[in-house]
């Protein structure tokens, strides 16, 4: 190679160098604008559609999709473990760095009760208040390291334990929450907007249907992402616990100065805005539509036009374009579309333990304190939140379809349905999906075994959530042709047999110990596990 083409192929790998290099976050506004807000919803929506497709399965997979209009630039670095509560700020901040806007995040919350002092803060039952905010701003004129601050500060400080807070009560200043529970209205609830399910769960709103289905990204875990639904899987539950639908709170950096040299605002202090600053704040998700306060939450009424109606049928029709109109083979069409991929969803997770060999592992003498909250191995490998979900799905839909039906009968101006048999014809909907529906998992001798959605319908409640069990008891092999290659001995067969009660129940319960031995796992303990499951049969019933 002559000497000038060597100098210039240094230049350019300098040049290269130089603007890989420059990871600094360099703040161009100090506040967020609506236009902001805009562009953020723009952004989840692209990033929930590439993971709806299946385009991309991990945080790092997604910023690197081609359609991330951020693609390339230095997303490299940003190889994140991301789970539920991390996804909902590793976007925002991501957005933030790349569109210089400044961000700050509570890293620190305390029980609001003494009498949660000893709880795990991701589930007191009072609910927790702020102890310590953090900014991506440096000292002494010196700007952050995006993917430092991000990988390292706040991933580090967030959790589920973040979300539970009682939102409109923390504005203290320099303790305020991170977010403010938004009204129920397509204004409010938006592409970017978190939902917190008080069973230690978070999940993205991505895209919103006209006819008011709201559908999110979750993220797990075992640092998958995935897109599913909203449903009655998101419990609502007591105020001081935060659950529901939250925007983040405008930010503002104050008494800053813009540096030429750095090209960056400098100095000043981060303030949050109280959550009554926001249009669409609104307490209407926590106690009904007179959105005032009330003594028991639960008393709280949904009326719609002079009609009270559930707070999900009333969620549903708010977020409708104009008058809902349920067309009964669409909506079985939809809720069985979501379980189909969810249980495709499930085959990675499931992979995802068989490939790190703990099914291969002696059983642990005692399940976790906890099977639904708690570390290492179990909480990265196991999937019974994941499965309680999954079932409460199912439930939704056997409910749903029965629900249809009666309000049909009784001459219901919502449902749009003109046909001969709505039963007739909602479970040909089902039928027509759960049949195409394929289900594909590798046992344990590699061999692959394909299922349909009414098979692992037939069988949910035998998919074993422990990630010490073979593949075959992990997706409950019905048949002696199916089972056979499973490794388990008969301690771990033992172990499948009596966390059947587990199984059976779809409510995730996390004030109750479950850190029972195979010998006390004799059938349901008190707030621990059922006898029975519950009814799940959407084809019996279309079928009747």
């Amino acid at each position: 190679m002559k000497p000038t083409a060597m100098v210039m192929l240094a230049n350019l790998l300098l040049v290269s160098f130089v603007q890989a290099a420059d990871t600094s976050w360099k703040i161009k506004k100090t506040t967020w604008s609506d236009a902001d807000e805009r562009s953020y919803s723009e952004f989840v929506t692209i990033m929930g559609k590439a993971v709806e497709k299946r385009e991309c399965k991990s945080f790092k997979e997604c910023i690197q999709h081609p359609t991330n209009p951020y693609k390339g630039s230095d997303s490299e670095q940003l190889d994140i473990h991301v789970d539920c509560a991390r996804l909902a700020y590793a976007l925002r901040a991501y957005f933030a760095w790349k569109n210089g806007l400044p961000f700050s995040h509570v890293s620190l919350v305390v029980p609001r009760a003494e009498a949660d002092k000893k709880e795990n803060l991701r589930y007191t039952k009072n609910g927790n208040i702020v102890s310590t905010r953090s900014s991506m701003l440096s000292a002494k004129a010196k700007l952050a390291d995006g993917p430092t601050y991000i990988t390292g500060k706040l991933m580090k400080s967030v959790y589920t334990a973040v979300f539970r807070l009682e939102d409109e009560t923390e504005n203290r200043p320099g303790l305020e929450s991170d977010f403010y529970p938004s009204d129920i209205s397509r204004e409010a609830i938006r592409p970017g907007t978190s939902i917190y399910d008080p069973a230690g769960h978070v999940a993205i709103v991505y895209k919103i249907t006209d006819d008011g289905k709201i559908y999110f990204i979750d993220a797990h875990p075992d640092n998958s992402l995935t897109t599913g639904m909203y449903g009655t899987k998101f419990v609502r539950s007591r105020p001081t616990q935060g659950a529901g639908f939250k925007n983040f709170r405008k930010q503002e950096l104050v008494g800053a100065t813009f540096d030429s040299k750095l090209g960056s605002y400098v100095g000043g202090k981060m303030a949050v805005a109280p959550v009554n600053a926001h249009k669409d704040y609104s307490l209407v998700q926590k106690y009904g539509t007179d959105n005032k306060p009330l003594a028991n939450w639960k008393e709280g009424a949904f009326i719609l036009a002079g009609v009270k109606l559930d707070y999900y049928d009333y969620l549903r029709a708010k977020m409708s374009k104009g008058n809902l109109k349920i067309n009964p083979v669409e909506e079985v069409k939809a809720l069985t579309n979501d379980l189909c991929s969810a249980a495709q969803d499930r085959v990675d997770s499931v992979q995802g333990a068989i490939s790190a060999g703990i099914h291969n592992k002696t059983h642990p003498e005692k399940l976790p304190v906890n099977i639904y909250g708690t570390s290492g191995e179990w909480e990265e490998f196991s999937t019974p939140s994941r499965d309680a979900r999954f079932k409460t799905s199912f439930k939704e839909l056997r409910d749903r379809v029965e629900k249809i039906f009666n309000m049909y009968q009784k001459g219901d101006p919502q449902i749009d349905y003109s046909g001969a048999n709505i039963k007739s014809d909602m479970l040909n909907s089902y039928w027509k999906i759960a049949q195409a529906c394929k289900i594909a998992y590798k046992k344990t001798d590699g061999s692959i075994v394909t299922l349909n959605l009414e098979t692992v319908r037939q069988r949910l409640f035998a998919l074993s959530f422990d990630p010490y069990h073979c593949p075959e008891l992990r997706w409950g092999a019905s048949t002696e042709a199916e089972f056979k290659g499973c490794k388990d001995d008969a301690t771990k067969r033992e172990w499948f047999k009596r966390e059947v009660w587990l199984r059976n129940q779809i409510d995730r319960v996390y004030d109750v110990r479950m850190d029972y031995s195979l010998s006390e796992l004799t059938g349901p303990k008190p707030g621990v596990g059922v006898a029975n499951p519950p009814d799940v049969d959407v084809v019996k019933y279309l079928s009747n």
